[in-house]
């Protein structure tokens, strides 16, 4: 890293939009976005003071020339442009999922210890304070021997069959369809503070199956909802919600039950201050609100989601993102994460398609 402002090109600009406010919140000088639509991405261009514009991405490498890279593009293009970007010198931040297949995050870590670069995964929801401070007090023993979880991520953005199909039906460009889209934040989340997942069994749904992806001239295939039981090494007994056409809600929640006691989570974007996220934890018998040690930025007044969630959400990741680049040193939530959480949802795939229980590979 050299003394000036690390430099950044975003690649995809529908979420990746959020991570413009995160880096220039740490100091960094976003010098280039892209995207199909040049049009859109002008405007986006103009809104966040970025100089460069580019429609290919390929371009914005090799004329841009940042010293990271964000890729917030359909999972089918993260291994091409991880690895290209690796290869040029660029450090790498990849949106979720990392990959297609555990295979292909795999040539994506490879990629990076090839180039002595740092790779990190956009697993931004560990970062609500919240969710922060049920992973400190866990680990510090709070709830003794866990024995099960339920986990649920509800959305209602395609809801309503009227709504447009986008390629996240197409599971040649998305890989995944709810789970990729949301279940893997809740497989990173378990992994995270609660330990490894053993096996899965999972159940899948399509809610219309009149509603392809644009230009697909057939049925969806990739899933609107998923209901995944699931078995980790402790022994622990997991249950995963996810869903995208759940009317009338937009939160995910973590409910967690042990030996010493039981902790409940829920961030609900419709509350004040939502990116905080709430935290409730036994006390004499009942659930009672918990205040996290660590404060939440004072975004108050703030109404746009994805600016929000950037310097909220996102802007701490960056921050250890630098701090690893600083240090020679690859922080977590690494590529590493995104290849394990990958590996849960390819057998969640695997059991969807033939029932029963699947291993997860290691």
């Amino acid at each position: 890293m050299t003394q000036q402002a690390l430099t950044v090109g975003v690649v995809g600009l529908g979420f990746g939009r959020a991570h413009i406010p995160a880096f220039q919140a740490n100091g960094c000088r976003v010098v280039a976005v892209c995207q199909r639509d040049v049009v859109g991405a002008k405007a986006v261009a103009d809104r966040y003071g970025v100089p460069h514009v580019f429609e290919r991405w390929e371009e914005m490498l090799e004329r841009a020339k940042p010293e990271l890279v964000v890729i917030a593009t359909p999972p089918h293009l993260h291994r091409a442009i991880a690895v290209r970007a690796l290869a040029s010198g660029a450090h790498v931040l990849c949106e979720k999922p990392l990959a297609m297949t555990r295979a292909e995050a795999e040539a994506m870590m490879d990629a990076a210890r090839r180039a002595g670069r740092v790779g990190m995964t956009c697993f931004n929801w560990r970062f609500a304070a919240a969710m922060q401070e049920l992973h400190s007090r866990v680990t510090e023993g709070a709830l003794g021997r866990v024995f099960h979880l339920a986990l649920r991520w509800l959305g209602s953005r395609w809801a309503d069959e009227k709504a447009a199909a986008t390629w996240r039906m197409d599971r040649a460009q998305a890989g995944h369809g709810a789970m990729g889209d949301m279940g893997v934040h809740l497989v990173d989340l378990v992994r995270w503070t609660f330990g490894e997942f053993r096996r899965v069994s999972a159940h899948t749904g399509i809610a219309y199956p009149s509603r392809s992806a644009p230009g697909v001239s057939r049925p969806p295939d990739a899933e609107d909802y998923c209901t995944v039981l699931g078995e980790l090494d402790s022994g622990a007994q997991v249950t995963l919600t996810a869903s995208r056409a759940a009317h009338g809600v937009n939160e995910h929640t973590l409910e967690a039950f042990g030996t010493r006691g039981a902790m409940s989570y829920r961030l609900g974007r419709g509350s004040a201050r939502w990116w905080e996220g709430e935290l409730r934890q036994t006390s004499g018998g009942g659930l009672e609100p918990v205040v996290p040690r660590t404060a939440a930025p004072p975004l108050v007044g703030d109404s746009d989601q994805l600016d929000v969630t950037g310097r909220a959400l996102i802007a701490p990741l960056v921050a250890d993102l630098l701090a690893g680049i600083r240090t020679g040193t690859t922080p977590s939530p690494s590529f590493e994460d995104g290849l394990r959480a990958q590996a849960v949802l390819d057998a969640t795939l695997e059991s969807a398609a033939r029932g029963g229980w699947v291993e997860v590979p290691r």
